[in-house]
């Protein structure tokens, strides 16, 4: 949201994206159109191909992503990485709004990388923003926010795969909670050296860019 608050400000014709993954939380759902009102700028809703969820679901089952990382990974791909792949069709770089500070497996995000997933520019801007910076952002600027941060919920995903905080826990401690703090990543984000790891905005070659929202 900071990002799109940025770009709405200083640079409007960059298309911003949304994954809806057939999982998301109702206040997910309420927030896109709250910043659509906003904003008044297009956000593209990018689904899963329908046939290829219910194939997977018909063989694993509808939560299969607790049964195993590769089920869960699986899940990820087809209903995250493989619409993000789509959207990037074309682009010349994405913008996404990684920070360090979000855990274990971010520590190592870079302001300026290369995509090896995507073959493309990547650029985290807020990459060394501290929790405390965003919510100043936030709230200086009356951005609007998903309301589960409101109920603990300090990193948002799909419904069952989120869970609210306890005080003094990891910030994606509520993500996957029942994986080991390594594996929490789902394949949108890798790092330099091509290994899964470590939100969101992409770009079209200049002076146009695409961006994906990281609520």
């Amino acid at each position: 949201m900071v990002l799109l608050d940025l770009i709405a400000d200083a640079a409007p014709t960059i298309r911003v994206v949304s994954l809806d993954t057939g999982r998301l939380p109702q206040e997910t759902h309420d927030l896109i159109d709250r910043t659509r009102d906003r904003y008044r700028l297009p956000i593209e809703v990018r689904l899963p191909d329908a046939q290829v969820v219910e194939q997977f679901v018909a063989e694993h089952g509808t939560n299969a992503f607790y049964r195993s990382l590769e089920l869960r990974k699986r899940c990820c791909e087809l209903r995250k990485t493989q619409p993000l792949r789509s959207a990037l069709k074309g682009a010349g770089a994405w913008i996404t709004g990684l920070r360090r500070a979000q855990g274990v497996t971010r520590g190592d995000v870079r302001v300026e990388s290369f995509d090896t997933g995507f073959g493309l520019p990547k650029f985290a801007p807020l990459a060394d923003w501290s929790n405390g910076d965003v919510w100043d952002y936030l709230r200086i600027r009356q951005v609007p926010w998903n309301t589960l941060h409101d109920r603990g919920y300090p990193s948002i995903g799909c419904a069952p795969c989120t869970r609210a905080v306890q005080p003094g826990e990891d910030v994606r401690a509520g993500r996957w909670w029942w994986e080991q703090p390594q594996h929490k990543e789902c394949g949108l984000h890798r790092r330099p050296d091509g290994s899964a790891g470590r939100a969101n905005v992409v770009a079209d070659p200049p002076p146009r860019a695409l961006a994906e929202e990281e609520r």
